[in-house]
């Protein structure tokens, strides 16, 4: 098992990561969701995040898996905040319950500690408890909840 930090080529994996991820989560608990994206914006999204110091972009096993993390700096609302935001995490289905996401996660949590964060940040939908359920065993707890209403 590998994890690595993208390089420029490797956004075309990334992108094709995240935009299963869209498919898979977004699409399916989300109607207003633009599973499109990804194809359409997603490699100049994505190159740009590879290029900037404050964003993480991993790959598992050369695109089994992907994990987008950001570093959201103290503003006047919260000047004592620096956030680890986990933007976007898969694993490729087949290759789930191997370590793969543990492995991500583990590396996220490192680069974050190395730029000062002291709290990390996750959104999951609400009808996805696998993915709540590894949040929360990685010591995420509920913080802020939005409810939302058609």
């Amino acid at each position: 098992m590998t994890v690595s930090e993208c390089r420029s080529e490797d956004v075309p994996a990334l992108t094709a990561s995240a935009g299963a991820l869209f498919a898979e989560d977004g699409g399916r608990h989300d109607a207003f969701m633009d599973t499109g994206w990804p194809a359409r914006e997603g490699a100049a999204y994505y190159a740009g995040l590879v290029d900037d110091p404050d964003s993480l972009c991993l790959l598992a096993d050369g695109g089994a898996g992907h994990l987008v993390g950001r570093l959201r700096k103290p503003d006047p609302l919260r000047p004592d905040a620096v956030t680890a935001v986990l933007e976007s995490m898969r694993v490729a289905p087949e290759r789930r319950r191997q370590g793969l996401g543990r492995a991500l996660f583990e590396a996220f949590v490192a680069w974050a500690r190395e730029r000062g964060a002291n709290e990390m940040t996750v959104q999951a939908y609400a009808q996805n408890a696998s993915a709540l359920a590894f949040y929360e065993a990685h010591g995420f707890r509920p913080f802020l909840v939005t409810l939302a209403r058609s």
